[in-house]
């Protein structure tokens, strides 16, 4: 399952007119790099929740053929949380184990090897984890003899030693089906507040995975753009393009992600930039460190809490990254 439905306050407005796993990633949809993650791990039938603007997903996925899968989609009239969703898809999770993945991922961690955990271990469910090295900010996964014992707050800078950092949860569990004791039916729930602790406590094991593979999680703008550069500088490029790009020649563009429809003029300078569908860069104009939406786009419409703050700018409406 690819939990699919979230609104991604956080990447407002690239997200106005599309749920979070739609936007585009050097051309393929995020929530198509998680269709194929899965599919490379023998995963070919796949269930996709869905909530805010789900007409994007399901353009961006279809019928799940050119990702190697089988799709199943499953409406959330309401957003019920990571474990809530699970409850409303399990008559299509019955019987066999099974996998849930957040759709804001791109990894290539080898499934298999947490499948093996998950079956030695003979746990509930397996939860796979990454040494968090940089002390980013996601939360701490407490655990003991290879098994969670609960969650903590934020890491703070210099309070680990290199040689042992803490670790943090990847958006990848495996399940088995009998967590569906320990789901409330029909009402909203996550699973780290009001699924594992419950079981824990009731004697269940959660199992811990801890992988060392490449692991991306593209939940803010700032994160969006670096990611993006950073798999675009694989290739010795710093500029992508969507369908029917106009760029000017004497325009100066860098390290920027374009998606459809744009358009930079003549003597416009963009770097470090994302635009979105349909942005023109007028002549002259300069862009840089921003995120990029034309103004009809969210004209009249709020931002929603921890979203960066905006401005009009002829179009445009222009989100300063810097803030």
């Amino acid at each position: 399952m690819i939990l699919s439905a979230g609104y991604g306050t956080r990447l407002w407005p690239l997200t106005e007119d599309r749920t979070k796993p739609a936007i585009p990633i050097l051309g393929k949809p995020l929530v198509g790099y998680v269709a194929e993650y899965l599919a490379r791990n023998g995963c070919d039938e796949i269930i996709v929740n869905l909530h805010h603007r789900p007409e994007s997903v399901r353009r961006a996925l279809g019928d799940g053929s050119r990702f190697g899968v089988k799709l199943h989609y499953v409406q959330e009239p309401e957003i019920l949380g990571t474990s809530g969703a699970v409850d409303n898809a399990r008559d299509l999770l019955d019987g066999d184990t099974f996998v849930v993945v957040n759709g804001k991922i791109i990894t290539d961690i080898h499934l298999g090897a947490a499948f093996e955990t998950h079956r030695r271990t003979r746990a509930l469910a397996t939860l796979v984890l990454l040494p968090n090295v940089a002390c980013e900010r996601f939360s701490i996964v407490e655990t003991t003899d290879g098994f969670l014992s609960g969650f903590g707050g934020m890491p703070v800078k210099g309070a680990f030693k290199d040689s042992d950092p803490p670790l943090m949860f990847t958006g990848i569990q495996i399940l088995e089906r009998r967590i569906f004791d320990y789901i409330p039916r029909g009402v909203f729930s996550h699973s780290v507040t009001d699924v594992y602790p419950q079981a824990m406590a009731k004697g269940e094991k959660i199992a811990v995975h801890v992988a060392n593979e490449n692991w991306y999680e593209l939940s803010t703008i700032q994160r969006y753009l670096d990611i993006s550069l950073l798999l675009l500088a694989r290739s010795g490029k710093s500029v992508t393009t969507g369908a029917g790009c106009d760029i000017a020649g004497n325009a100066e563009l860098s390290e920027s992600i374009l998606w459809d429809n744009v358009v930079i003029e003549s003597g416009a300078r963009v770097k470090g930039a994302v635009l979105a569908d349909n942005v023109r860069v007028r002549e002259g104009d300069v862009i840089e460190n921003a995120a990029v939406v034309c103004a009809a786009l969210i004209e009249g419409k709020p931002p929603p809490p921890k979203a960066l703050k905006g401005e009009i700018r002829g179009d445009n409406f222009v989100v300063p990254l810097t803030q």
